[in-house]
């Protein structure tokens, strides 16, 4: 049998580590060529999902994932997953079925200009319609997707090309590219001793650590910072579990939850004042400094980035540019040479102002928060959920107030634990197959989806295929009949809410029994405790749809001093009960 140009691809992509591709059938010539040498489809039920699913799969295995659409309504749904990709910086191939080179351009069924479709969304497009040329595209979209700042690629596959005989290539090719980040450039030494030489001398420095810190597997160098220069760190919402969030000098996610009750409240102060402030992958968009408002303007900026264009986008910076991991270790050892005597004086007395701080935020969540309500305070569940989670276990959220709850009150207990928010564009409904990416990746991982209803009922679907492929997860569903931040902002601002933002009671825990997966429906915090041992035990999918207090909200500083007009208007505690028990009967 004579190999074809679908052979040829198929197997350039097992040469680059890929063992599963994310697909539904099209391109069929290529899916049967990738099965015939072992390669996984997962069946997704949503292209949606599937872009999700892969970004989630490659944020925590660190290998490029691979996702397969047909050309024309299917190829538009991968657009919003690749462009949460392309802000946060996490590869992915997308393989998009063309019609056939002899039917382009007359209006085939499906026909749509793809190059168009992904301008803005995209690092590098290309077709494949040079059969002796296969490995060279798929090399060059390993190297552009994994090299500098990551992203999503795409390459077009014709009908009629892909079933071509294939044309051996003149030059041979055996590296694996599908590993990220692919290269790991360097700073300018002098940049560094010059870095080195601002902290040391640094009145009260500060780090700032994003997701990029994760991408670069740079966890244990940020960790070595932090000691050797006594340095507090703060971290945006992706980059929460750069550090352990129990070390002395750790202040938490800061971000947009510095409101009331939020991780780095009692700490803004120290925010505000830092003279030199030290940026490590981070974007410094508006959610990851609440409103670029966290640090002085009168501070010095060191920027490390990867992307040079991020260095200095609104803090101008002493440049850095170069992958977070190596900037690190070269800073760090930078900083050894230095004379530390000023850092070393200040971390006592540093570290019992972050332990005030801490203490002072307990001791606001136990005497404001309800933690015997019901419905349930998410703050109840919160505190449950963090008690049975290991350092090991990886969480991933959707959106909005789910991300917000996930960054507010759940503890990173080691450097590395992964947190998996959506923060680029932010998109409901991608907790769920986030966590279906993050275990068909990790499957030994315990993973928790953490949902709200809003959100999940985007991607019901993919629970029939988490049963069908196996991927056990816990998925809490946040049930309180509302999009809770949409009426929260509406009431803000205008003092009342369409009339899009309320549901028809819905029990999902019914939802999940139908497709074959596990569904509790907890409407008493006391019941938590033991539905969350046992769904994290389970070996199967498991659906916890609590009922949670629609009036609640994560600590949103917009929030602050306006109590009063967000709760204008909002159910009481008891209408929302009684609505959301009734429909468990």
């Amino acid at each position: 049998m004579t190999d074809t140009v679908a052979d040829v691809l198929a197997g350039a992509l097992a040469r680059h580590g890929v063992t599963s591709i994310f697909g539904q059938s099209n391109p069929t010539s290529f899916m049967l060529a990738a099965e015939r040498i072992g390669i996984r489809q997962v069946l997704y039920r949503t292209e949606n999902a599937a872009g999700v699913m892969a970004d989630g799969f490659a944020r925590v295995g660190g290998r490029i994932a691979v996702v397969a659409a047909q050309n024309g309504p299917a190829a538009t749904l991968m657009v919003p997953p690749m462009a949460e990709a392309q802000k946060v910086s996490v590869p992915m191939l997308v393989l998009v079925q063309e019609v056939p080179s002899s039917a382009r351009d007359r209006n085939a069924f499906q026909e749509m200009d793809h190059f168009a479709l992904f301008a803005g969304v995209s690092k590098w497009t290309r077709r494949v319609d040079d059969p002796s040329r296969v490995e060279d595209n798929v090399d060059m979209a390993m190297a552009v997707a994994n090299s500098g700042r990551p992203g999503p690629v795409v390459l077009l596959l014709p009908k009629d090309v892909l079933q071509a005989p294939a044309v051996p290539s003149r030059f041979r090719r055996e590296r694996d590219l599908g590993a990220f980040p692919l290269d790991r450039p360097r700073p300018e030494a002098a940049a560094v001793s010059q870095a080195a030489r601002l902290i040391a001398k640094a009145r009260s420095p500060l780090v700032v650590a994003g997701g990029g810190v994760h991408l670069s597997g740079a966890v244990e160098e940020l960790t070595a910072l932090q000691r050797v220069a006594h340095l507090p760190v703060v971290t945006t919402n992706m980059g929460k579990g750069a550090v352990s969030e129990l070390d002395a000098l750790s202040l938490g996610v800061a971000a947009n939850v510095t409101g009331q009750r939020g991780p780095a409240h009692h700490h803004l102060s120290l925010l505000q004042k830092a003279d030199v402030v030290v940026l490590v992958g981070t974007r410094t968009n508006e959610n990851g400094t609440e409103g670029w408002t966290l640090t002085s303007p009168d501070a010095t900026y060191i920027h490390i980035d990867m992307d040079p264009l991020e260095v200095g986008r609104t803090y101008e910076a002493l440049r850095l540019v170069g992958d977070a991991r190596s900037a690190l270790r070269d800073l760090t050892d930078a900083l050894e040479t230095c004379d530390l005597t000023q850092r070393q004086r200040a971390g006592e007395t540093l570290r019992r102002r972050i332990a005030e701080g801490r203490r002072r935020r307990t001791e606001e969540i136990q005497a404001t928060v309800s933690f015997d309500a019901r419905p349930i305070a998410p703050e109840r569940l919160m505190r449950e959920l963090d008690a049975v989670l290991s350092p090991d276990d990886v969480v991933v959220a959707d959106a909005s107030y789910s991300s917000f709850w996930v960054a507010s009150y759940l503890t990173a207990k080691r450097a590395g634990q992964r947190f998996i928010l959506p923060r680029g564009l932010a998109g409901l409904g991608w907790g769920l197959p986030l966590g279906l990416g993050v275990k068909l990746a990790n499957p030994d991982a315990r993973v928790v989806a953490i949902v709200g209803d809003g959100g999940f009922a985007h991607v019901w679907s993919e629970l029939e295929t988490a049963i069908r492929e196996d991927l056990p997860l816990t998925v809490i569903v946040l049930n309180n009949q509302v999009l809770g931040a949409q009426r929260h902002v509406e009431l803000l601002l205008f003092g009342q809410t369409t009339s899009g933002v309320d549901f028809q009671p819905v029990d999902h825990a019914a939802i999940a029994r139908a497709v074959g997966a596990a569904g509790n429906r907890i409407a008493s915090p006391d019941e938590l405790e033991p539905a969350l041992k046992d769904a994290l035990a389970s070996s199967t999918v498991t659906v916890l749809d609590v009922v949670v207090d629609p009036d609640s909200y994560p600590p949103v500083r917009a929030w602050d001093g306006n109590t009063d007009r967000i709760a204008a208007g909002a159910r009481t505690g008891q209408d929302a009960g009684a609505s959301l028990t009734a429909a468990k009967g």
